[in-house]
């Protein structure tokens, strides 16, 4: 396989990084900050964060039986997303492949980026094979993009077929476990020592139920989180934003509370929505989520609008003709669902 050096862009192996004031002092204890232009009158966020975010990965670390050095942090997944194109993929030049459907912004940062975006459709069982994946790469593919649980079809992917993947791809291969707490399939981050090659996204947006502080996590090797490093922007992880996710990280007991109680909610709701008169199939979910095929997704994803009831139309996705996305709510949102559409035939 090439090394990470090789498959990084010329131009990023050659970019001398911008050092911050915070930078620059790191290992050494002070109480007078007169190096990064901060006003001193406001003692609560008046000075700049860590930049590397070093007491929150130091937690993450510990819970996640990684290293330190082994995670990235950003806002959002997204962040990680287009940091990938941006060192590794040249534009004009170099492509990516993903599975399809999928999560979309992989897409977006690669139409951004102008790097090429090879899709390989998925089966009926919403599955894929490593072979296919492999033919459709070639001596320019870059990454290729995995999302288990897929969003947005909700299944874990075979494993078999990831590990094969994994193992003769020679780029970057990229699993977005955005809903892995939801599945009963292991994290990929038990292999990053077998693995110099794997990225893995997760999120604190769905089971830590903390979308609105944008934070997300990459684990690979720490050549690769090097690389993060050198060209996101300074202080990309507000301080508001890490002492959340430190509160958080305190409390894996709740954590675990809700995803349990979600993956209750999430049977309950999808054995009553097949039930429902319009339904054609639902299908099996490992996320927080569940794809059903519906006679109308468009009337019926109106209605619910009317309503007042928001869920996804998946019409227009590959494979997804006539599917509506459900985000399986509380107890209380998901009976208001089932009664308000249970009315729809009278609509």
């Amino acid at each position: 396989m090439k090394t990470i050096e090789q498959l990084t862009r010329p131009n990023i192996r050659s970019l001398k990084p911008y050092s911050s004031a915070r930078d620059e002092y790191k290992g050494r204890v002070a109480s007078v900050f007169l190096d990064a232009n901060e006003n001193p009158y406001s003692e609560s966020y008046n000075r700049y964060p860590d930049p590397l975010q070093h007491q929150l990965k130091e937690r993450l670390a510990a819970m996640k039986g990684v290293d330190p050095g082994q995670i990235f942090l950003g806002n959002g997944s997204d962040e990680a997303i287009d940091l990938l194109f941006r060192a590794f993929c040249r534009p004009g030049v170099e492509n990516v492949v993903a599975i399809d459907p999928t999560y979309g912004m992989y897409q977006v940062c690669a139409d951004i980026n102008d790097v090429a975006y090879r899709k390989v459709l998925l089966d009926e069982d919403f599955q894929f094979r490593a072979d296919d994946l492999l033919a459709a790469a070639d001596a320019h593919t870059k990454l290729i993009f995995l999302c288990s649980p897929n969003n947005p079809t909700g299944n874990d992917l075979r494993r078999e077929e990831m590990d094969r993947l994994l193992d003769q791809f020679d780029g970057l291969v990229v699993v977005d476990e955005a809903y892995i707490d939801f599945s009963g399939q292991p994290s990929y981050t038990g292999q990053l020592s077998q693995r110099p090659h794997l990225v893995i996204l997760q999120t604190f947006s769905k089971a830590w139920g903390s979308a609105a502080i944008r934070l997300g996590m990459a684990f690979a090797a720490p050549e690769i989180i090097a690389v993060f490093n050198k060209i996101k922007y300074p202080y990309n992880v507000n301080q508001l934003t890490q002492e959340e996710a430190l509160r958080l990280l305190s409390q894996p007991e709740k954590i675990q509370r809700w995803v349990t109680a979600l993956n209750k909610q999430r049977g309950q709701l999808m054995e009553r929505f097949a039930a429902l008169p319009f339904t054609e199939r639902v299908f099996p979910s490992d996320a927080n989520f569940f794809l059903a095929r519906v006679s109308d997704a468009g009337a019926i994803y109106n209605y619910l609008v009317e309503q007042g009831i928001i869920v996804r139309n998946r019409h227009s996705v590959s494979l997804c003709g006539n599917c509506l996305r459900i985000t399986i709510g509380t107890s209380e949102e998901n009976h208001i669902l089932l009664e308000t559409l249970r009315k729809f035939t009278n609509y």
